[in-house]
């Protein structure tokens, strides 16, 4: 096993005047020549990263609690990972999947099954992100079912291609100018039990969510017979890293049983070990019938992986579905070996300093009124910011505390509508959540006065 890497000596008080420094400033504006607008959140222009610590241009040290928005599951240039990819790339990068075999993609696709539930009954295709394992999902449940709609929720961000964004409901900006989306995609209510939809008592979100979907859109405008799949993310990313009230999922699995329909797990963000378990799903006893998969999956390569019942997938005809890099040689040998990790020590690493560094972040509620909730699961942690007179999001401040904990070389990123999440790699050592708690809270200090 691999013991998780101890933190750089550090000084809290180290970073050198103001940042970007001037050979960031310089990168910075030639990209803005040539690339088109993406909307970066600060000006970092990393040079090279170990672990969770990452160096800019300008020699300036950071810790990374982001990894690549929840990509870097065993860190930056991890040398299992590295060690792999060189022997891989000396024997071939890529021979197209669809048409041909090779060992790497069916040794990752035997490891991926096994990590299953029941560890056997699944078939895999792989992608080459979230957004095309969740447009395989619905394609796949449509074929199936012989049915056309999908209901997802409210918050959710299930990529930005037609299909997903069609499925996307987290910030109007991402939809904007697209329309007309996918027909047939429809929206129900998440239980959050932070903030209850529908104006419900906290204590019943659950059962209004539900009967939402029974009582409303299955009695208007969505017959159940119509429709294929129920999307859900079993910790919301995008939306603000929000953990389902208890039961939500178990209920959602009951509806797609009483009415026919497939239920899909947009793991996306949320699997391959972040929760502290495989998959976030295993934390509420319910098993989908298909699930997307990328990010953490591909140890930093672009990669992803719909994963369905064997009964599901083999439903599928030749030419249904395909793509050109999937199963790519060097991105599946590279995630056979992040799987090994996670299966050996990285799922168990992210309970337990995630447990560490909730309590860390959980303990500054009680400095800082203007922290509403902290919550999650393992390292999926989201600390949402409130104006403290009226309980509603504080999303100014949400983004002042973001760009000032870049200042103080954390770096963190938002999510909803006033969440700060920390996704950072599972190889985090309790010194280094301790490091990112006091970093974060100077931050927050700087950003109320």
């Amino acid at each position: 096993m691999t013991a998780p890497s101890e933190p750089t000596t550090y000084t809290i008080e180290y970073m050198p005047g103001d940042l970007p420094g001037p050979k960031a400033k310089a990168l910075v504006s030639r990209d803005g020549q040539v690339m088109a607008p993406m909307g970066r959140v600060y000006p970092l222009v990393i040079d090279h990263a170990q672990g969770c610590e990452v160096w800019d241009v300008d020699g300036n040290r950071f810790l990374d609690v982001t990894s690549g928005i929840a990509v870097l599951a065993a860190g930056h240039c991890h040398p299992r990972l590295v060690q792999v990819a060189q022997e891989q790339l000396t024997r071939f990068t890529h021979m197209a999947g669809t048409d041909f075999y090779n060992e790497p993609m069916i040794r990752t696709a035997e490891k991926l099954v096994s990590l299953m539930p029941g560890g056997a009954g699944w078939q895999v295709f792989f992608t080459n992100s979230g957004t095309e394992a969740v447009e395989a999902s619905i394609k796949l449940a449509r074929y199936a079912t012989g049915r056309q709609n999908i209901i997802a929720f409210y918050s959710s961000f299930h990529g930005r291609s037609y299909g997903s964004l069609s499925l996307t409901a987290s910030k109007a900006r991402q939809r904007r100018g697209f329309f007309p989306l996918l027909p047939g995609t429809f929206h129900a209510f998440y239980a959050n039990p932070d903030r209850p939809p529908l104006n419900s008592d906290p204590e019943r979100v659950t059962e209004t969510c539900l009967g939402f979907i029974e009582s409303t859109l299955f009695q208007t405008t969505c017959p159940p017979d119509e429709v294929a799949a129920i999307i859900v993310e079993p910790i919301q990313g995008e939306g603000g890293y929000v953990v389902p009230a208890p039961g939500f999922l178990m209920g959602l699995r009951e509806i797609c049983d009483r009415h026919g329909i497939m239920l899909i797990a947009d793991e996306v963000q949320s699997g391959v070990g972040r929760t502290g378990k495989m998959w976030a799903f295993e934390h509420e006893g319910v098993v989908p019938d298909i699930v997307a998969s990328a990010k953490g999956l591909g140890g930093g390569l672009p990669f992803g992986a719909m994963i369905a019942r064997e009964g599901i997938s083999r439903q599928w005809q030749p030419g249904s579905h395909g793509n050109t890099y999937g199963g790519n040689g060097l991105s599946c040998a590279v995630a056979h070996e992040l799987l090994t990790m996670v299966e050996e020590e990285l799922m168990a690493n992210a309970a337990q300093v995630g447990g560490h560094l909730m309590a860390r972040l959980a303990e500054l509620k009680g400095r800082f009124p203007q922290i509403g909730v902290v919550r999650g699961r393992g390292l999926m942690i989201g600390v949402e910011f409130i104006d403290p007179a009226t309980g509603q999001p504080a999303g100014k401040l949400a983004d002042a505390i973001m760009e000032d904990c870049f200042q103080k070389g954390l770096l963190v990123l938002t999510c909803g509508a006033s969440t700060i999440r920390f996704c950072p790699p599972l190889t985090l050592s309790e010194a280094q959540a301790d490091e990112t708690a006091e970093r974060f809270a100077l931050a927050i200090a700087a950003c109320v006065g």
